[in-house]
Formats: C-alpha cells, structure tokens, sequence
C-alpha cells in the first residue's frame, strides 16, 4: 500500500516521503496513530505542505543538534508518579510525560515524538531515555523517577 507519512518514522522515513509499505501495517498502526495517509493524487498537494511544517520544526543542522543534546545531557529530570509499596508505577511513565519534566527541569522544549524508551518505565528508580534530535544525533537522558 501506498502511504504518505504525516510523522517521522524510526526505520520507515521522514514526514513528507511516499512510502510502499504492507497494507496491514499501513491499516492497524500508521493510519490509526495518524503517522501517515493514505496516497492519492489529491493528496500529492498535502506532501508539499507536510514538508514546510517538517522544515519548521526540525532541527536543521548536526551542529544545532549538538548543542541541544549538550544541553540534554546536562538537566537532572526528576519525574515524580504514583507508586505502590513494592516500587511498583500505577501505570507507566510516558515519552510525553518525560518531555514535559525536560521543560520543567529547565532543558529545551522537546517534541513527545523524539522521545524512545526503549522498554516501558514501571518502576520507580533511574532510567535511561533516547531523544532524537537529527537523523544522526540522539541525547540520552537520565530520569529519575521517585514516588510523589
């Protein structure tokens, strides 16, 4: 099937490009997620547009990426959650959840779509978190989640 991403895709392709992928794929989790449209001529005039607000947004060179992930990589993220008496989480940390504590520890506004945990947060400790700023860059970040 083909598929216009709306979002960037780890593996598949940036917002914009006009993917073939296997229709179960597109049908079960890139349309229903909104990652992507379906392909169709009328929809060739929204790639151009999904473009511009791509180039807004992104982060335009490695040397601006890297200053970034310096400034990531610097902020103590403290995130504070409900816990059960074994360390246990009522539920699980969050990419947006980790973004907002980023901003609330004084780092840079970081878009919920860069952030990759890697395996879902369920306990309280310290935790380490991928940020993707660039294609070639990824901060990682140390969360230390407690018990509020």
């Amino acid at each position: 099937m083909k598929i216009i991403l709306t979002h960037e895709v780890s593996g598949l392709g940036a917002a914009g490009e006009v993917v073939d992928v296997k229709d179960g794929y597109a049908r079960n989790y890139l349309i229903p997620r909104n990652f992507a449209i379906r392909w169709t001529k009328g929809g060739e005039k929204d790639v151009e547009q999904i473009r511009r607000a791509r180039k807004i947004h992104e982060i335009a060179t490695i040397e601006q990426a890297n200053e970034i992930k310096a400034q990531l990589e610097g902020v103590k993220v403290r995130l504070a959650v409900r816990s059960g008496d074994a360390g246990r989480l009522f539920g699980s940390v969050t990419p947006a959840d980790v973004a907002s504590a980023i901003e609330a520890a004084g780092g840079p506004k970081v878009d919920k779509r860069r952030v990759e945990l890697g395996a879902p947060i369920k306990t309280l400790g310290a935790h380490t978190t991928s940020v993707r700023l660039h294609p070639e860059v990824a901060a990682k970040v140390n969360v230390e989640v407690v018990s509020a």
